[in-house]
């Protein structure tokens, strides 16, 4: 597959490329921020993000197996997967930040490692919402089970889908594959030690979460913070605490005015 256009490309011809979307080019944006969406979700709500983040490029890594890739076979593993988004998305060469929730921020972690070992630019600042530090305590496997036993565990965990997933059999389909190919990524995560990040760390969690993301202080030598929002898992949202989210990351990233 042939390289994403640079930054400044991006900046003055058509906004997205086959790895990354983008809803505002921002040609006079100082940094980027890249988002990696969570388990069985798009990077679309993120993208709306850009009208509150002045300064800033949200571009968000659109991931084969759903749209507009869904013909394309999805990453079951996270070695692969993070390999391939090394060899596939030129990062930079301008500064940036990476956001990743939930699957998304342990797939941004392990990008920045990897970017780190092939000695490319690494990211100024990695922010993590809603999960764990490696190495994760696995749950019981559940991307195995059966259609109706995986949407029963996917709700219980994080709550109802639309009423539309359990109404149309071809469209619940479609989900419960996003999900069952990001939770087997998550599930067969096998973490390898290595030093710290020189990259800050800013940790993101919903007060009502029972997560504790501390740990993740040890995988920076760099500046580390911890903040924690109302809500739940998807506490961004909510306007008011999206809002809030988004005032820290503008403030992490130097372009608040």
């Amino acid at each position: 597959m042939p390289h994403p256009p640079t930054p400044a490309a991006r900046a003055t011809g058509p906004v997205g490329t086959r790895w990354l979307a983008c809803r505002d080019s921002k040609p006079g944006a100082t940094v980027e921020l890249y988002c990696f969406a969570h388990a069985g979700g798009s990077v679309g709500e993120f993208l709306r993000w850009s009208g509150d983040l002045p300064g800033v490029r949200v571009l968000g890594v659109k991931m084969p197996g759903r749209a507009p890739r869904e013909k394309e076979p999805p990453f079951t593993r996270m070695a692969d997967l993070v390999a391939t988004l090394v060899e596939q998305v030129d990062f930079g060469p301008g500064p940036f930040a990476f956001f990743g929730h939930s699957l998304g921020g342990l797939v941004a972690h392990e990008v920045a490692r990897a970017l780190r070992t092939a000695g490319r630019p690494k990211p100024t600042r990695l922010f993590v919402s809603s999960v764990q530090p490696p190495p994760i305590v696995s749950r019981r496997p559940v991307h195995g089970l059966p259609q109706a036993e995986l949407l029963s565990e996917i709700e219980y965990r994080w709550g109802a889908l639309p009423a539309a997933v359990h109404e149309d059999d071809e469209l619940r389909d479609i989900v419960l594959g996003y999900f069952r190919a990001d939770m087997e990524i998550a599930e067969t995560y096998a973490f390898v030690p290595e030093p710290p990040l020189a990259v800050a760390v800013t940790a993101f969690v919903g007060d009502q979460e029972d997560s504790d993301l501390t740990g993740w202080r040890a995988h920076t030598c760099e500046d580390f913070e911890h903040r924690t929002l109302r809500g739940g898992h998807f506490y961004f949202r909510d306007p008011e605490q999206r809002r809030e989210l988004l005032r820290h990351v503008h403030r992490a990233l130097g372009t608040e005015h």
